[in-house]
């Protein structure tokens, strides 16, 4: 999943992608490098960060989510509202990445059951501007994996086919890079698989990688300069069997992804080709 920030203010790559037709632009080079499905959103949420209205989101995203569908690219719509999502699923995107896991917005669930779309159900605590105030957890992979599990209930209950539903344990949410939550997560990934369904893993040019390789001083790595660690990320992940990763950087990380694969079958799946990773994962 290669990623298109039509924002201002995203903390890895805000105002590049600003203008829609540079937005379109690189949603296509992302394909053409191997992104299976390109996010398209049009608020950042970086900690710290405030909301935009739905109707900038909408102006952000639409014309780029209808262009890039238009041209036959897989499209998902990284948004926590339901009338921007029907707008775009509209427009032609696929799936939803929900942020919040349908906490923002309650009648998400209604959108999602009504469309058959798939759906990113991502662990949330709250909006940027807090969420780091939530990070408390006694057992940081069990508690996740509880939470998950209770939205995945409750968006069943609210008519959601599971089957729909790809997870997300929700790197740098309400997540602190200094107590180690990341890392504990994405080294217990295969706790998840009772749950049943697909893992996406977002952990591109996050805070924690910055963190893990401080120099002397202790000073952070700058994000621009993580993008070695990101494909070291995507490798591990895709060898635990994560469904999807999100990346900025495509090329290398879709070589990673495989790598890991051949890893994983012994080579098995080289004669496949990708095919459609939406429809071979039941989503």
């Amino acid at each position: 999943m290669g990623v298109v920030n039509v924002t201002p203010d995203s903390f890895s790559d805000g105002g590049r992608w600003f203008d829609t037709a540079k937005a379109v632009e690189h949603g296509v080079r992302l394909a053409e490098e191997g992104a299976d499905i390109v996010d398209v959103g049009g608020e950042s949420t970086r900690p710290g960060a405030q909301r935009v209205s739905r109707d900038e989101e909408l102006r952000r995203i639409g014309p780029v989510v209808r262009e890039l569908a238009r041209q036959g690219i897989a499209v998902s719509v990284d948004t926590m509202r339901a009338e921007v999502a029907a707008h775009a699923v509209e427009a032609g995107a696929r799936l939803v990445n929900d942020v919040s896991g349908g906490l923002a917005d309650p009648a998400m669930a209604r959108l999602v059951a009504k469309t058959g779309v798939a759906y990113v159900l991502m662990h949330w605590r709250g909006h940027s501007h807090r969420m780091q105030d939530r990070a408390r957890y006694d057992d940081v992979v069990q508690e996740v994996h509880d939470e998950l599990r209770d939205r995945l209930s409750a968006m069943a209950d609210d008519g959601v086919d599971p089957g729909q539903i790809v997870l997300d344990p929700g790197l740098g949410f309400s997540k602190l890079p200094d107590r180690a939550h990341n890392w504990a997560l994405l080294a217990h990934l295969d706790r998840f698989n009772d749950l049943g369904r697909p893992l996406l893993i977002a952990g591109s040019r996050k805070r924690f990688l910055g963190r893990l390789l401080s120099d002397a001083d202790g000073n952070a790595r700058d994000f621009t300069a993580c993008d070695d660690a990101t494909i070291a990320l995507t490798t591990l992940s895709a060898a635990q069997g994560a469904w999807c990763v999100r990346v900025h950087d495509v090329r290398p990380n879709a070589d990673a992804v495989r790598v890991a694969a051949a890893w994983r079958t012994g080579g098995a799946l080289l004669d496949e080709g990708r095919g459609d990773l939406i429809g071979r994962s039941g989503v």
